[in-house]
């Protein structure tokens, strides 16, 4: 079955539509969990696949992007509930709901358009704001703050084990060494200062992403859900996880092997399944996407 993308109020694309569908729904009268929701983009497809005895929940811990996602899912169907919370808190929200278990869970780990989109975020480095990178903005601290905090070895080395950029001393030593570390603008320039121009884009993307990982917490959150996830699952419930990240990936391989060995979990993608080249050619957010399932067994 092909799944089209339903137009929603602000674009986005989501990632591998048709890999995730044909491993989560199971059951079109299911209750299913996009832990992720962002702007709705794979929760309205999903909701348009549930019979109007399906639910869908959907959780995202930027309140900005709910607020979307309220409105084009609204467009596709009613039975749906949004939770301003992170993914870490499944467990509560099922049972908030009224259910125990669920049919499915779907994280799709990437940043979603708007995020990046955002000038006034500081999630990427083509924008011109301040240095927040937070998911919520009501709570926690900034990426400023962070690197206001830290030590220059301290910041050295988050830099190299989130993202393995081989400049991460140097870009350390210019970040607590810059007049000022506020907006987007100063951590570009200090990345500048530390690095030859050649393929210089590449590491300007991978050291923003390190410290938009540590300034959510993303790998903690994500081994605390992979600690807890079976236990939401009903028999013949399905997990999908899109990672963006080696490091995450890795953390989704050896959490579902681990599951395997204890028996009732089968992995249904030996290798992780990533995009076709039609769809890197159209949406260049799923190049570096990597999926995998597995489901719960009795």
């Amino acid at each position: 079955m092909t799944y089209g993308v339903v137009k929603t109020i602000s674009e986005h694309q989501p990632v591998m539509v048709s890999e995730v569908m044909s491993y989560l729904i199971t059951d079109p009268s299911g209750v299913y969990v996009d832990g992720t929701v962002g702007l709705g983009g794979h929760s309205k497809i999903i909701l348009s696949s549930l019979n109007q005895n399906g639910h869908l929940i959907g959780i995202d811990r930027d309140n900005n992007a709910l607020s979307v996602a309220e409105e084009n899912l609204a467009r596709v169907g009613a039975n749906f509930s949004l939770y301003n919370r992170s993914y870490t808190d499944t467990a509560v929200i099922i049972k908030e709901f009224g259910a125990q278990t669920v049919n499915g869970i779907l994280l799709d780990l990437g940043l979603s358009s708007a995020q990046l989109n955002d000038q006034n975020r500081g999630f990427t480095y083509n924008g011109v704001g301040a240095l927040d990178m937070r998911f919520n903005q009501q709570f926690g601290i900034t990426a400023e703050q962070i690197l206001s905090s830290k030590t220059e070895a301290e910041i050295a080395d988050f830099i190299f084990l989130y993202s393995e950029e081989r400049y991460a001393k140097k870009i350390a030593y210019n970040i607590k060494r810059a007049e000022k570390m506020v907006t987007v603008d100063d951590l570009r320039e200090a990345i500048r200062r530390s690095t030859p121009p050649n393929k210089r884009n590449r590491t300007f993307a991978r050291v923003f992403q390190a410290i938009r990982i540590m300034v959510n917490d993303e790998l903690d959150q994500l081994r605390i859900f992979l600690d807890n996830f079976i236990n939401l699952l009903s028999v013949g419930g399905r997990i999908v996880i899109i990672s963006y990240h080696s490091l995450e990936d890795r953390l989704v391989k050896l959490a579902f092997k681990k599951l395997k060995t204890e028996d009732h979990f089968s992995i249904l993608t030996k290798k992780p399944l990533v995009a076709t080249s039609d769809e890197i050619a159209t949406n260049s957010r799923s190049k570096s996407a990597k999926l995998r399932a597995g489901e719960y067994i009795n």
